[in-house]
This record gives C-alpha cells, sequence and structure tokens, in this order.
C-alpha cells in the first residue's frame, strides 16, 4: 500500500514529527553558543581583564572565542541592554567607564522605587516569596562564611530580583531591573571588598526581617540604609581608580 498523500494521514503526522524534533535539536545550539559568548564577556568586563573604555571589535572578538560573529554580535546586544558597554554608529561597542554623577543619580532613583517596592511586597508577599528569599539568604551567609565573596554579585542580583517581584507591579519589577542592571558594573566591582559584601549581606538580612515582620516603616529604612551603604562602598571604589579613569569622575 502507497502512503497517504503529505497533505494528511499517518505521513504527515510523522512528517511533523520529525520536523518537530529536528527543530529541537536545531534551536537549542545557537542559544547555548549565545549565552557563552555572554557569559564570557560579561566576566571579562566584571573582572577587568577588559578594562573601561576598551574598543570591543566584533571580529576579533568572534576569533579570540572560536565563534561566528553573530552571537558575539547578539551578546554586545545584550551587554548593552544591562548597562556594560556603550555603543556608537559607525564606531562600535566600547566598555562603560564610571561617571559619578550617573551612579549618584541611579542609587538615588534606586532608593526611591526600591522603598515602595519592599512596601507593597510587605503586603503582597506570598510564602514562596518569603521561602525563596531565605533560601539565597542562607546560601549567601554560607558562601560569605566560608570566604566565597565572589559569588556575593548573584547572591545580590537575585535578592534584589525577588525583592522587587514579590512587590506584585510588573511595571515596577522592570523599572527596578533596569536601575539594577545600569549599576551591575559599579556594584560588581565594590563587592571585589570582602567587607563590602559582608555589609551587603547584613543589609539584606535586615531587609528580610522588616519584610518577615510586616513592619512597612522598618522596611523603608533598612532598604535606605542598604543602598547608602553601596554608594558608599561604590565612592570608596571609583576613588581608587587610575588617573586616567578617575579623572572622569567629579564627585563634588
Amino acid at each position: 500500500m502507497t502512503p497517504r498523500s503529505p497533505t494528511g494521514g499517518t505521513q504527515a503526522i510523522a512528517d511533523r514529527a520529525d520536523t518537530g524534533i529536528l527543530d529541537d535539536l536545531v534551536i537549542e545550539r545557537p542559544r547555548a553558543i549565545r549565552s557563552r559568548v555572554h557569559d564570557t564577556l560579561r566576566s571579562a568586563i566584571l573582572e577587568r581583564r577588559i578594562g573601561p573604555g576598551e574598543r570591543l571589535v566584533e571580529a576579533a572578538l568572534a576569533k579570540s572565542i572560536g565563534v561566528s560573529r553573530t552571537p558575539v554580535r547578539e551578546a554586545l546586544h545584550l551587554l548593552e541592554r544591562e548597562g556594560l558597554v556603550t555603543s556608537t554608529p559607525r564606531v562600535g561597542y566600547r566598555v562603560r567607564t564610571i561617571e559619578w554623577a550617573e551612579v549618584q543619580q541611579a542609587c538615588e532613583i534606586r532608593v526611591v522605587n526600591e522603598i515602595l517596592a519592599a512596601q507593597w511586597a510587605v503586603d503582597r508577599l506570598t510564602a514562596t516569596d518569603l521561602a525563596l528569599l531565605e533560601a539565597d539568604m542562607a546560601m549567601c551567609e554560607a558562601d560569605l562564611a566560608e570566604g566565597h565573596t565572589e559569588r556575593f554579585a548573584e547572591h545580590d542580583a537575585a535578592f534584589h530580583e525577588t525583592l522587587a517581584r514579590a512587590s506584585g507591579s510588573d511595571r515596577l519589577f522592570e523599572i527596578c531591573q533596569t536601575l539594577r542592571r545600569h549599576m551591575v558594573l559599579f556594584r560588581a566591582r565594590s563587592f571585589q571588598d570582602p567587607n563590602a559584601a559582608r555589609l551587603a549581606a547584613r543589609g539584606h538580612r535586615r531587609i528580610l526581617d522588616r519584610l518577615a515582620a510586616g513592619d512597612k516603616e522598618g522596611v523603608a529604612e533598612a532598604v535606605r540604609m542598604h543602598l547608602e551603604d553601596a554608594i558608599g562602598f561604590i565612592a570608596d571604589r571609583v576613588a581608587e581608580e587610575p588617573d586616567e579613569e578617575s579623572s572622569k569622575v567629579n564627585r563634588t
């Protein structure tokens, strides 16, 4: 018996099934490559292996990493969204340099928005939200006790993301995430100081305790103190920059 027409019947079902399987196999690979390229470049920037102001050339990066230019281009677009690089038409990408006025403004705006997010979270916090915050806090404190300060930036990001999401507002969550992404270059560098990481972790613990207690005024003060501590350590890191970079910083 000959198979039925491809427009119907068992053969068509088999064809569609085969196509679906192939699609799954084909789609995952480029996503994995793009993620690896992004993670590689992000780590290099945060660890200062690619310094502030340094130009990022697609072709050179692709050759160095051993991939095509497409995942490099996609990774650079994502890094720009995260605030780690800037782009100029017909010039390309460069790693961002620290501008003190921008840091001050971002911190002040973050205080307002994250206080609002935390206070809304007091009313809307679910048991799942609280469990996520407690679990990350426990892992964070364990890592710091063992001297693994290099992991703190990830704990910090997870804590603030969960807190903003617990506000119950998608719009406020996006605002908080955007501001946090724009500060990641400055904040991650301050965490190179173990004292900064430990101080930030204590700030997280105060915020979490006030959330669990349902204390809106207390959580507002805890968030304010935490972010004021953050800007203090960022200021210290900026002051330690080499002359060619610190000349761009205005701390008046």
